[in-house]
């Protein structure tokens, strides 16, 4: 029988190495098991080198983070990693100390007899609802390596989307922070300085003028008045996005918005109909999928309706029939929903509306950008404009006036 060389982790943390005779590499791991040691690295012939836990980076604990860790988590499992030994190697190998302590505890949690399921969901920072929701039902089936990878394709999805929503807002708030920040700066540093002309002058000032000085002069003299305000105002907001009423209203508000509104729609529909499709397909009840999907839609007003949803289902309805009602859903979503039903081909329905979907969030991420950036420029040229024939124009009128 082949010669294996060992690196092996005991009870108390201390590495031990050494080699012994075996069939494979899971007799090696079953005869360390059996002598209370966690096996780190199995290799046939030369011994491996122990694996140096080093301190990881902080920071907050990422989707992206997640998604590899699937990844990883899934091919080992295939591979016939044991379990034990495929929880070590993702803490040992993480770069976020926060993720190594957590996969840490979970290593230890299984060791003592707990089920991966009843380990990870003593960690809703890291692994969520729809996650732990996936690998308990990869465990039930035999099949968590299928499900990670599908936990996986998931949350890549998922990124994916956010990645671009993030792209198409930002882009615009930066800009109008900068066109805020150069229009204040105008009114402060450079209006007062011709008001100043203007004064000695003793002219009669154009409207526009008037109304640029009285912008100035506002915002040099109640400037603290004016950032109490807009502060007090954004408290209020928060404050009011703390309620039950206020978050529903600031919600629905964002699926209506101008502009962004069907954005943020079509990434709602998006992601509920892909979670749903996702948990069917890994053989969870239709039930406990539609909790699961109300809980991370992250908009109240879906989280309502799918509820709504959940509730007639109880009662013997249809999924389609409560979605037409509600009317929150577009129309085309609730007849594919209910063609699937009908057919039963639910799961690849709900797949298909989210990658039509996925879709249409990229082509109005598209549309956005090119919509607004114009739009932005024109809106900063007539501010900058006004400001500039404004301060012009008294200039005009004296030198008409003297000719």
């Amino acid at each position: 029988m082949p010669v294996y060389q060992y690196v092996a982790r005991t009870h108390q943390g201390k590495m031990v190495t050494g080699k012994t005779e075996a069939t494979d590499e899971s007799a090696v791991a079953r005869i360390l098991r059996e002598q209370s040691l966690i096996p780190t690295s199995i290799e046939i012939g030369a011994a491996s080198k122990p694996i140096k836990v080093t301190r990881g980076k902080g920071g907050a604990i990422k989707i992206e983070d997640i998604v590899i860790m699937s990844r990883q988590f899934a091919t080992m499992i295939r591979a016939g990693l044991p379990l034990m030994e495929v929880l070590n190697i993702l803490a040992e190998q993480s770069d976020k100390e926060r993720i190594k302590k957590i996969l840490t505890q979970v290593e230890r949690d299984v060791e003592t007899g707990a089920s991966l399921t009843e380990a990870i969901q003593k960690h809703p920072q890291m692994f969520s609802l729809f996650f732990v929701s996936m690998v308990k039902a990869g465990e039930a089936a035999g099949m968590l390596d299928t499900i990670l990878d599908q936990v996986a394709t998931y949350l890549e999805k998922v990124a994916s989307i956010q990645r671009k929503v993030k792209s198409a807002v930002m882009y615009p708030a930066v800009v109008s922070f900068v066109a805020t920040g150069i229009t204040i700066f105008m009114m402060v540093k450079i209006v007062p300085v011709f008001n100043d002309i203007f004064d000695g002058l003793g002219a009669d000032l154009p409207t526009m003028t008037k109304i640029t000085v009285f912008i100035s002069d506002t915002l040099r003299y109640n400037a603290l008045v004016l950032t109490l305000s807009v502060a007090g105002v954004v408290l209020l907001i928060w404050q009011a996005g703390k309620t039950k009423l206020g978050r529903y209203l600031i919600d629905k508000y964002k699926l209506k918005m101008p502009v962004f509104g069907p954005l943020f729609m079509k990434v709602a529909v998006a992601r509920f109909t892909r979670t749903l499709g996702t948990l069917i397909r890994s053989g969870v009840n239709i039930l406990a999928a539609l909790d699961i999907v109300a809980k991370t839609a992250n908009n109240v007003v879906i989280e309502a309706e799918v509820l709504r949803t959940r509730a007639s289902i109880q009662s013997g309805e249809s999924i389609a029939g409560p979605l037409k009602e509600g009317e929150v859903f577009p129309t085309m979503v609730v007849r594919m929903i209910d063609v699937g039903e009908r057919t039963g081909a639910l799961e690849t329905m709900l797949s298909k509306i989210a990658d039509f979907y996925e879709d249409q969030v990229d082509t109005a991420v598209d549309g956005l950008t090119s919509l607004i950036e114009p739009l932005l420029i024109c809106f900063l040229g007539l501010i900058v404009g006004f400001i500039a024939i404004s301060m012009f124009l008294p200039m005009f009128k004296m030198i008409d006036h003297v000719g």
